[in-house]
């Protein structure tokens, strides 16, 4: 290397050296400036983690609070987390929506909707301030908005938010959260009624999952359960146990899935046994539940609160009233403990135990927890709320029972008006309502209404339901109801077959319903006087009932009443008292003394004194009778009016006839009160009246009211209608007694024409009025015609004996 270069070199070199000095010296100069900046950044960033942290930490301690439904804790750490937020982000931070989300959520689970749908308005407005119009999250929201709707009823509404949830969803890839969407509206759809949709959605969800998941995935199995609930619900238990079942294999072989769950799907189960009519099948599934859930869960959470009520509802159905109030009373205790006093459960639970108090006959309790149960969903949920047609139509029910019909009217198309405003006109629940009205018009006479109301009802339902659905049974076994009532017993028969092969073809053969509908065409064959068919269908449904009911159910003891009844017709009184007193005894085991079963039993012992001639042992028991239901009826109840006739007819029999007017009166001054103008009753009170005016010899006053009675029947019933043949009858022996033959031929006659066109003439009382026309024939000294009748009496009483044995 050259000089030159050599010193080209060290001058670089040194020029170099001296650089990087003067850079060292600058570089040292600024990091001892900036040092206390660096630190006070990192000590930012430090203190921001920390927040972050601490919210992380609140959220978490706050969604554990939420699962132990241990909602003020979860709310306070929620709402610390909140303001930690305000401070580390703006105002409209994705982060801050779904705490206000998660808030919203306590909220609607409180029963608080409209403080949830507050906080979910808040996360909405920052989400669609800082989001895409399809972002997820959104979605979560939408969904969010649509649960809270399904609780408060507005389904429309809640639909119209899961569909937009769907409408963001769709337009991603495929992902487990869409199945969840069409969960929710499937949820909607059967909230709604219509069954089918649900079952459409559910599937399309479970197509999903199934594409998606793992086939043990514990979502799979909340879907199966949401299935079966659709099945159950449209009368298909055997389908709804089928997905349960499935729903079970999932939980077997799955690891990750929620015992909470799992109790679920068993009180599931439980349900769709006790619909099958499987009382043991059912209570101990409803058992497995509870024990599950005694295990995984908080002492006090609803969740057993829920399952407690499954519980004390098949002992409802077992007879078990006693059990039933006890674990209704649980429940309520739970609810109190753990949920605001508003909570739709806590009214639940009231309209609960009402309803177990009304089937104890304890129509004051009964009528106290309903308007509990109305008081808190009138604080709860909007005015035109469904829960509110419910809690109308349960009140209704308690004034139906103490004959207050006004009142039971009142509320039941306060329900109606509601479910017109808030579901679509094919919902089940119109033809509930629709029912109601019409057994309320069948209890005050008015058949025609009842008709008009029970057939509306199951138009709906034919729509709404499968063909072999139970409900569409119990509607053709009210019809027939109606039909009978109105005398019309073949059309009556034809209603409670369909009734019954629609149970024969669903239900098991030893379900309770099968039993009710032997019952009905067992009452309409007494009613006929085929007594031979009406004791082979009420053994039928008591063959059933000894099978599946314990021996103090009060489903046997109405059995043993019909049974006795047919015994009394059928003038075997030592078998008819025999069975009353069945009844009466199952009655002292189960029911409180001041139940009106006991009233009825005490009713229909008195009845079989009656006809024995033992008069003041019949009065007797019917004065026990009207002790009770003057306890527990309204004034004006037809039961009440039904006790004072017997007593009126017991004291005619022992001559004591102001006594007997008295009775009479008052059954009159009933009828005038609860019925209309038109009611066949109130020619029955006539025609008992003029009975009494009759043996008093006041023949002008007993004809007065024998021709009122005929002015009602006239005006309301068909002409064949078997109180029109009586009341000739009694008009006719008037006349015999004035001596005016003539006129009481022409009644008789008339009497005897009616009875022979009827649909099922009966051979006992055709005789009756032929020994009658014999009578009169012989008073008449006209001794052929006389001779004539009195064989043909023999004739149909000949007839009417071997129809019997």
């Amino acid at each position: 290397m050259s000089n030159e270069k050599k010193n080209n070199f060290h001058l670089f070199y040194f020029k170099t050296k001296r650089s990087l000095n003067i850079c060292l010296f600058i570089f040292i100069i600024f990091t001892v400036l900036t040092f206390p900046f660096v630190l006070i950044r990192l000590w930012n960033f430090i203190q921001r983690n920390s927040k972050f942290q601490q919210v992380t930490k609140l959220i978490n301690i706050g969604q554990n609070h939420h699962m132990a439904t241990e909602y003020s804790k979860a709310l306070e750490n929620y709402e610390k987390a909140i303001v930690i937020q305000t401070k580390l982000f703006s105002q409209n931070h994705p982060d801050l929506a779904k705490t206000y989300n998660d808030i919203g959520s306590i909220y609607r689970d409180m029963g608080q909707y409209s403080n949830a749908l507050h906080y979910h308005n808040i996360a909405f407005d920052i989400q669609q301030k800082t989001l895409s119009s399809i972002h997820p999250d959104l979605s979560t929201t939408y969904n969010d908005f649509g649960s809270v709707y399904i609780d408060i009823g507005e389904y429309s509404r809640a639909l119209e938010n899961f569909n937009k949830a769907l409408h963001i969803l769709q337009k991603l890839p495929v992902h487990s959260d869409l199945a969840k969407s069409y969960n929710n509206i499937g949820l909607a759809y059967f909230y709604m009624g219509e069954e089918s949709r649900a079952l459409e959605n559910y599937n399309k969800a479970l197509k999903i999952y199934q594409e998606t998941l793992s086939p043990i995935h514990p979502h799979l199995a909340m879907i199966y359960t949401n299935i079966g609930s659709v099945y159950s619900h449209m009368g298909h238990n055997s389908r709804a146990l089928e997905n349960y079942n499935k729903t079970l294999e999932i939980y077997a072989k799955s690891i990750s899935f929620s015992q909470p769950n799992l109790a679920l799907t068993y009180s599931s189960m439980g349900l769709s046994y006790l619909d099958m009519g499987e009382y043991s099948k059912a209570l101990e599934n409803c058992n497995k539940a509870l024990e599950i859930q005694q295990r995984y869960l908080s002492p006090n959470h609803p969740d057993l609160g829920r399952t407690l009520n499954n519980i004390a509802g098949v002992y409802s159905y077992m007879g078990n009233y006693s059990r039933a109030l006890q674990t209704y009373n649980k429940a309520l205790q739970i609810y109190r403990k753990t949920l605001p006093p508003t909570h739709s459960d806590i009214s639940a639970s009231y309209n609960n135990i009402a309803s177990i108090y009304l089937r104890m006959g304890d129509h004051s309790r009964a009528l106290k927890n309903y308007y509990k149960a109305l008081e808190i969903i009138q604080k709860t949920f909007p005015s035109i709320h469904s829960a509110l047609a419910t809690s109308r139509n349960n009140i209704g029910s308690v004034y139906s029972d103490m004959g207050e019909y006004s009142r039971a009217l009142k509320n039941y198309n306060k329900a109606l008006e509601i479910y017109r405003k808030v579901l679509p006109l094919g919902h089940p629940n119109f033809a509930t309502s629709f029912h109601n009205i019409g057994s309320l018009y069948s209890d005050m006479g008015d058949q025609s209404r009842a008709l008009e109301n029970h057939k509306k009802a199951l138009e709906i339902q034919k729509k709404a339901f499968p063909s072999t659905h139970p409900d569409l049974a119990g509607s053709y076994d009210r019809i027939g109801v109606v039909y009978s009532r109105m005398g019309n017993h073949l059309r009556a028969l034809e209603n409670h077959n369909k009734a019954l092969k629609i149970y024969q073809k669903v239900l098991p053969p030893t379900h309770p319903d099968l039993a009710r509908s032997y019952n009905s065409i067992g009452s309409v064959y007494s009613e006929m006087g085929q007594h031979i068919q009406a004791l082979e269908s009420y053994n039928k449904a008591l063959e059933i009932q000894r099978k599946v009911l314990p021996s103090t159910h009060p489903s046997l003891a109405i059995n043993y009443n019909n049974i006795g009844a047919v015994y009394y017709d059928m003038g075997k009184h030592d078998d008819a008292l025999e069975n009353y007193n069945k009844a009466l005894e199952i009655h002292r085991k189960t029911l409180p003394s001041t139940h009106i079963e006991f009233a009825t039993s005490y009713n229909n012992i008195g009845l079989v004194y009656y006809d024995m001639g033992e008069y003041s042992s019949a009065v007797e028991n019917y004065a026990r009778a009207l002790e009770i239901y003057a306890k527990t009826l309204h004034v004006a109840h037809p039961h009440l009016a039904a006790v004072y006739n017997n007593m009126g007819l017991a004291c005619t029999h022992m001559g004591e006839y102001s006594r007997a007017l008295e009775n009479y009166n008052k059954v009159l001054e009933i009828f005038r009160k609860s019925l209309p103008f038109s009611h066949v009753n109130l020619a029955t009170s006539y025609n008992n009246i003029a009975a009494v005016y009759s043996h008093m010899g006041e023949y002008s006053s007993a004809l007065e009211y024998f021709d009122k009675a005929l002015e009602v029947l006239r005006k309301n019933s068909p002409s064949i209608h078997p109180n029109f043949p009586t009341t000739y009858k009694n008009i006719g022996e008037v006349y015999m007694k004035m001596g005016e033959h003539s006129r009481a031929l022409e009644n008789y006659n008339k009497a005897l024409e009616i009875e022979e066109k009827s649909v099922s003439p009966n051979d006992f009382h055709i005789g009756e009025i032929y020994n009658k026309i014999s009578l009169v024939y012989e008073k008449m000294g006209d001794k052929s015609e006389a001779q004539k009748y009195f064989n043909k009496a023999l004739q149909a009483k000949q007839r009417s004996n071997s129809a019997i044995q």
